[in-house]
């Protein structure tokens, strides 16, 4: 299993921001979050300079949330899907996107509900609920 450092993930990002500037070929993960880069224009400045974004200090005290755990979450949500794990995770998010008309917003939603997930299993110490996050996100897919 492949555990990048937070350094690891900081350098990735950014340099698959520049590839995408200058127009060069990237792999298909590559590809993919440049995807979720163009839909995040907000970040693009924290992606220009590797060594400020690995430097820089995300904690949330300035209001700003960390560009980089937003954008692999994105990824994660992006990979579950594919592979539909945990069960039900496309069928959600799918039925989510349309309710919303976004895939983006579908994101951002099916986030807090992983987001959740992951602080639960942290706080009590078991492993992650995927089934609870499915229906996490199928609760937002019903509801208006």
């Amino acid at each position: 299993m492949f555990n990048p450092s937070p350094e690891e993930v900081r350098r990735f990002f950014c340099d698959v921001y520049a590839k995408s500037r200058k127009g060069e070929p990237m792999e298909a993960l590559e590809s993919l979050a440049a995807g979720w880069i163009d839909q995040h224009p907000e970040y693009h400045a924290d992606l220009q300079d590797a060594d400020a974004a690995v430097a820089r200090v995300y904690d949330g005290k300035d209001g700003r949330e960390n560009p980089f755990l937003h954008l692999s979450m994105h990824l994660s949500i992006s990979e579950q899907c594919s592979i539909d794990q945990p069960r039900g995770i496309r069928q959600a998010v799918e039925l989510l996107a349309a309710r919303r008309d976004s895939l983006l917003d579908a994101h951002h939603e099916a986030m807090e509900c992983l987001g959740q997930m992951m602080w639960e299993s942290q706080r009590a110490g078991r492993p992650p609920d995927g089934e609870g996050y499915v229906a996490c996100v199928q609760r937002r897919a019903t509801r208006d």
